[in-house]
This record gives structure tokens, sequence and C-alpha cells, in this order.
């Protein structure tokens, strides 16, 4: 499982040698944030999960300062962002919508539609989802911090059983075989 998650996750080399990134090589190629086991996986894409849902380009810079702070998995945290992309981040913002209305409670706050992807012009849809998102206001904030902090738990949990079944599964494999090995 690791060695295959390592082949599509760029190597600390790669940074070293980015002319952008080489004045903050001393911080990005410290060797937890390159390091793939079940702490570092579960911790990367739990905040790769949280900070998927930050508005706008800022999704990968706050991926970014998390892993620094929380010492995980860069490359996977980072990946695990794209999660949110301009196909899915209508439906999760009206879920976090959704969400943030039964929190709120007063239900007076009235549901504006999503903007149509009505010109091809990238840059327009992007302004006009921005000012969409932030007429939804209250409800919008606290539903995108509850379904960011939720995703990010259940990932986490999820991510640990799941190399922990794995784990299992290899070392009951192992034992087999040296209980029965073949000629």
């Amino acid at each position: 499982m690791r060695k295959r998650l390592k082949r599509f996750l760029p190597d600390h080399e790669t940074v070293s040698s980015n002319r952008w990134l080489r004045p903050f090589a001393s911080t990005l190629l410290h060797p937890r944030l390159w390091h793939l086991n079940r702490h570092s996986a579960a911790g990367a894409i739990a905040v790769g999960m949280f900070c998927g849902l930050i508005p706008g380009p800022l999704q990968m810079l706050g991926a970014a300062i998390c892993c620094v702070a929380f010492r995980v998995n860069l490359p996977l945290a980072l990946i695990t962002t794209l999660y949110s992309n301009p196909i899915t981040i209508v439906p999760l913002y009206l879920l976090a919508f959704g969400i943030g209305s039964l929190i709120v409670g007063d239900g007076e706050f009235d549901f504006t539609p999503p903007p149509g992807l009505n010109s091809m012009n990238p840059a327009h849809w992007v302004t006009d989802l921005l000012t969409w998102a932030t007429s939804l206001g209250k409800p919008l904030f606290i539903g995108l911090v509850v379904l960011a902090a939720s995703l990010s738990v259940f990932s986490y949990l999820a991510v640990r059983w799941g190399w922990r079944l794995w784990l299992i599964r290899q070392w009951r494999q192992r034992q087999s075989r040296r209980r029965h090995p073949q000629s």
C-alpha cells in the first residue's frame, strides 16, 4: 500500500530543486513531512479534508501550513484538498449551508440558488460563486466549519482503521506462509 502511494507522491528532491520553494526548503524538507506511515497518512488526509473546504485558492496553502504545524505528510495532504473542485464545491457548500441552517435554527435565512455556468469565462464564474457564498453568511460559515471538522475526523479514523486492517491482513498472511511453507 505504501509503495503504491509513494509512486504518485512527489519526493523531497522535487521540492528542493524548485526555485519558488527553495527559500522554504529548511521547513519543507523536514523528514516527517515526507515520511509515509499510518500516523502521517491519517493526519495528512484529515488536514486535506479540513483544508479542502477553505474558500478559494488558499486550500493548499492552508494544508501546507497545517502539515508543517502537525508534522504530517505534505504531498498527501495537498493531493487530498483536490476533493473540492469546481464540480464538487457547490454541492459541498449546499450541504454546509444545510448543516449551518440546522445549527443556527432561526429559519430566517433564505437560500439563493448558486450561479449558473452561463458564460465560459471562469473568472466571472468564480467571482459570482464567491459573491453567492458570502451572501449566505452565518449558516454557511458555521456549516463549513462543522462539515470540515466532521470530514476531517471521519477520514482520520477511517484511514487509521483501514491501515490497521491492512496490516493485520498482511501479518496473518505472513503467519500463514510461515506455518505452511510451499516447497
